[in-house]
């Protein structure tokens, strides 16, 4: 006998009408469809910046559902058991959501799977938030890449899912349940003052991502892949933070490097290569989950990194005088975002001159970043530190001076984010003294810091730990 019961599509990283899977076919099924998000105990280990940032999303996909004539109902506690009252409320027989990958979001699913279908619930994950299953990618002997450029190769000329449009016709309950009001979780609290500097750096929702994936394609792909390090320029897509949120699809973004590269356009396969560097950050989460929180390579947990200290706060401030890092940082506190190469810089500096354990630029990197990505975040640290897969030679240490000649060669980038070195500073660089916290007593008048660590003697410090290392 056919089911003709509601189904709760439970939204929580794909926050968009087109291309869901699980929409879609909810929308198809022809039954009640109750939208859900709940702030729930993953939510609740979010940092500022992200919080802050996906409640502005949420309300951003709440307006689109409203076009289908549908609702977002808002719950806040346990997903399990928020999910159950939610079955009981409406009679719903199904419970049906976009998969992640991450071992806390495993955890929670596989919990709310098994006891939802214990007691005749029809509990259901779709793909979407991949290109490419994390299981579906396997070496010659039916392992999982733990290098980049074989993963890539092989995945480059597979076939990917055909994109989805958003439903136009949903079918409505006759009822809808009660919901929370978005604005009594204070999901930007903790941003304190600096959520008014930060918002008008933001591009939310589904619409403002479209627009930004056409202007890329239009304007900067062809670029892409000769400038996309150069910090004193825009010349990248900007689409992490639309990605981050599912605002936008992954396959989206490859059908629009797809054609790129078909009409010639020089960076298209740079950016391909791109969306799959995401990729493979999922598929090491999800079969080596312990990279979120401990060093992916054998033998780097006795490595003699310094945890939090005086001088990780110069660091977080932006005080390190070591002027591209100290650019970067403070672009991060104004804007939500730091520019990749930059990322490399900061977090080189950070665990090889400064010899500070990976963590603890990762930690920040969660509180700060309206971009902030699970998968992406763990990997990109431990790539730069040395301690995780497809690194860099470990030994390999960044000069950032140099590197900053390299691709900020007119200084553009350092005088639009430190104040300190310019008489007449710019809008930019003034706002991160707006923006940061109080506590720090900072002001742009101030003398501009000597380095926490000497560029040369950073270095020496760090080779001369790693041949410990080696020959420990």
């Amino acid at each position: 006998m056919n089911d003709n019961r509601p189904i709760l599509v439970w939204f929580r990283r794909d926050l968009r009408l087109s291309d869901h899977p699980a929409l879609h076919e909810a929308a198809c099924s022809g039954r009640a469809v109750i939208p859900v998000f709940l702030h729930d105990q993953v939510i609740e280990g979010l940092g500022a910046a992200p919080t802050w940032r996906l409640g502005l999303g949420i309300e951003a996909f709440s307006d689109s559902l409203e076009t289908l004539g549908l609702r977002l109902i808002l719950r806040r506690g346990n997903a399990l058991a928020e999910l159950q009252k939610l079955v009981r409320e409406t009679g719903a027989g199904a419970v049906w959501w976009t998969r992640q990958y991450d071992p806390d979001q495993i955890e929670r699913d596989s919990e709310i799977k098994s006891t939802l279908q214990g007691s005749g619930i029809e509990a259901k994950s779709f793909p979407g938030h991949l290109l490419f299953e994390p299981w579906d990618v396997a070496t010659g002997q039916g392992k999982f890449y733990q290098v980049y450029t074989p993963f890539w190769r092989s995945v480059r000329g597979r076939d990917v899912a055909t994109r989805l449009p958003a439903p136009a016709d949903v079918t409505a309950p006759a009822h809808w349940p009660e919901s929370d009001a978005l604005e009594s979780w204070q999901m930007g609290h903790a941003m304190n003052r600096g959520a008014e500097v930060v918002r008008p750096y933001l591009h939310i929702g589904e619409a403002a991502a479209r627009q930004r994936l056409a202007s890329f394609a239009r304007d900067r792909i062809e670029s892409y892949g000769t400038d996309r390090d150069r910090l004193d320029k825009d010349a990248t897509s900007g689409l992490s933070e639309n990605l981050t949120y599912g605002e936008i699809s992954p396959l989206a973004l490859w059908e629009s490097g797809g054609r790129a590269m078909e009409a010639g356009k020089a960076g298209a396969e740079t950016f391909l290569k791109e969306i799959v560097w995401r990729e493979f950050a999922y598929h090491l989460v999800y079969h080596t989950p312990q990279i979120t929180h401990e060093s992916w390579r054998s033998g780097w947990d006795s490595f003699p990194w310094q945890d939090e200290s005086a001088e990780t706060l110069r660091w977080k401030q932006g005080r390190t005088g070591i002027e591209v890092v100290d650019a970067a940082m403070r672009e991060m506190y104004v804007t939500g975002r730091m520019h990749n190469r930059a990322r490399m810089l900061v977090g080189s500096y950070l665990t090889k001159h400064m010899m500070t354990h990976w963590r603890v630029g990762q930690r920040w990197f969660e509180e700060c970043l309206i971009d902030w990505d699970p998968a992406a975040n763990a990997m990109g640290w431990q790539w730069v530190a040395g301690s995780g897969p497809d690194a860099a030679p470990y030994f390999r240490i960044f000069n950032p001076d140099t590197q900053a000649d390299k691709f900020d060669p007119k200084r553009v980038y350092r005088s639009a984010w430190v104040a300190e070195l310019s008489q007449d500073p710019p809008s930019t660089a003034l706002e991160f003294f707006s923006a940061c916290p109080r506590n720090w007593n900072l002001t742009p008048d101030a003398a501009y810091p000597m380095p926490v660590v000497e560029l040369a003697a950073g270095r020496n410090r760090a080779l001369s730990a790693y041949e410990h290392r080696k020959t420990a």
